[in-house]
């Protein structure tokens, strides 16, 4: 979780006083024996998974790693632990996370009720922004008020931060 974390402390320069807490459960997906590994890489040893990957997501294990059911499952529990803390406040509250794109994926799905097999139908760029609101507390539902904001990392409106990422 090093790249999260270190984009976690750059904006917390800006809000003095504001604890980084950390969430396991929230780490990037296990990528096994794919970690580390360029995509090429990854296609002459397991070109077959690495296709599957991309088309049906949903059905891959990775070799020794995860698959997205068990990114969903972790991630569902500790987001909705986070939206309960914070709608549990006296006062109104925002909080951030900061993850990898994976795991912002199941967060979006999470929103919307849809299962991994949708996980390519979100983009979430590298160091994009999405807001999603509360307005009925925890037990209402959530208001996706923008999505994959990246205007501020490349002076436009098209991402491309996240180019061949898988």
């Amino acid at each position: 979780m090093s790249r999260p974390k270190e984009t976690a402390q750059c904006i917390l320069e800006h809000h003095p006083g504001i604890e980084l807490t950390y969430k396991d459960e929230l780490k990037e997906i296990g990528h096994g024996l794919w970690e580390g590994k360029l995509e090429a890489e990854i296609m002459a040893e397991y070109g077959e998974l690495l296709e599957q990957w991309k088309v049906k997501p949903e059905t891959v294990q990775m070799p020794e790693g995860e698959n997205l059911q068990q990114v969903w499952d972790r991630v569902k529990l500790d987001w909705e632990a986070i939206v309960r803390e914070y709608a549990a406040s006296e006062t109104p509250r925002s909080g951030i996370v900061v993850a990898h794109d994976a795991v912002n994926k199941a967060i979006l799905c999470e929103l919307f009720e849809l299962p991994p097999e949708f996980f390519w139908n979100f983009k979430q760029g590298n160091g994009a922004v999405s807001i999603i609101d509360y307005p009925d507390g925890a037990d209402g539902l959530p208001v996706l008020q923008s999505m994959n904001i990246t205007s501020h990392l490349s002076g436009g409106v098209f991402d491309q931060t996240a180019a061949g990422a898988l």
